[in-house]
């Protein structure tokens, strides 16, 4: 199963997922029932789509069925034994801590930062200076009157060719 490339996406429909390993789409739809976690429902009644950890796991899930003869039950437990053992509270909770601490600082950086884009968007060309940006791209569209409506468009020029 190391031999196979999975595309570098995010999400894989069904119909690829099959292609990518190779078995029919009943035998994926079979491993759905017995691995409810495998593969997200786009939207409710929506088609599945599946991440790419998705699409290892049904590689995984294969290579135990087809190479080494592990019935779902099997793969299941295999599966189980193979995830990486679970921390205690006692444990988490410092890691937890110090990457909240981290995490607030960053997110409150990031809305300083987006705050500062909010008001240079929302302020008027003179009213204060652009700080290290270039001047935005004049819209396609006409710029209104005072009183609201747009300037008339200018008629539109005939494309005379002329014969030589």
């Amino acid at each position: 199963m190391a031999d196979v490339e999975i595309p570098k996406r995010a999400l894989f429909k069904a119909s690829e997922v099959c292609e990518i390993a190779s078995v029919q789409p009943y035998v994926l739809r079979s491993w759905e029932s017995e691995f409810p976690d495998l593969g997200v429902s786009k939207s409710s009644g929506g088609p599945r789509i599946y991440r790419r950890a998705d699409v290892e796991r049904v590689l995984r899930i294969k290579q135990l069925v087809f190479t080494d003869g592990l019935t779902l039950a099997g793969v299941r437990r295999r599966i189980e034994e193979e995830a990486p053992p679970a921390l205690e509270e006692e444990e988490v909770a410092p890691i937890k801590e110090l990457l909240g601490r981290n995490a607030k600082e960053r997110l409150a950086e990031v809305k300083r930062g987006l705050v500062s884009i909010l008001q240079m968007l929302n302020a008027r060309p003179g009213d204060a200076p652009m700080r290290a940006m270039s001047a935005p791209a004049r819209s396609a569209a006409p710029a209104k009157r005072k009183n609201g409506s747009r300037p008339s468009k200018p008629a539109p020029r005939s494309k005379k060719r002329s014969r030589r």
